[in-house]
């Protein structure tokens, strides 16, 4: 299983939240968190997603860890 973390200043922003409200809202499990295995030519990619209301934030990693938001 793969490990890896996103900061909260970089998500955050991109859902129009301070990183302390961002981290907040994530206790209280109001943004939640889709994390999707690559398969086929993908294999090795994750897209992490995190979503709060309407609003949401994705990453593209690598088989090498580096973070592409999209």
């Amino acid at each position: 299983m793969a490990m890896f973390e996103i900061d909260a200043r970089e998500v955050a922003p991109r859902l129009g939240l301070a990183p302390g409200e961002f981290r907040r809202l994530m206790d209280a499990g109001r943004i939640a968190l889709l994390c999707e295995r690559g398969v086929g030519e993908d294999t090795g990619r994750h897209r992490v997603t995190f979503f709060q209301g309407k609003r949401r934030a994705r990453w593209i990693i690598d088989a090498d860890g580096r973070f592409d938001p999209i």
